[in-house]
């Protein structure tokens, strides 16, 4: 006598399969290498830093006392 599958086990690992394998499928297609990553956030990092050297005015520190007060 054969096993009992159980029919809506069986589609349901299936379909988990299914999104496993589009899954690696996807990550392989649009993943970014380390390199990739590392000079993404290098860039960030150095047009932070430009931005923050083109400000007007500083932020006002929180532990030092208005000058106006």
């Amino acid at each position: 006598m054969g096993d009992l599958v159980n029919l809506r086990r069986a589609r349901k690992d299936r379909d988990r399969r299914r999104r496993e394998d589009e899954a690696a499928e996807n990550r392989v297609k649009f993943g970014r290498s380390k390199a990739e990553k590392q000079t993404a956030k290098a860039q960030d990092a150095l047009e932070t830093r430009r931005l923050d050297g083109h400000r007007l005015d500083t932020p006002a520190d929180p532990e030092t006392p208005d000058a106006s007060s």
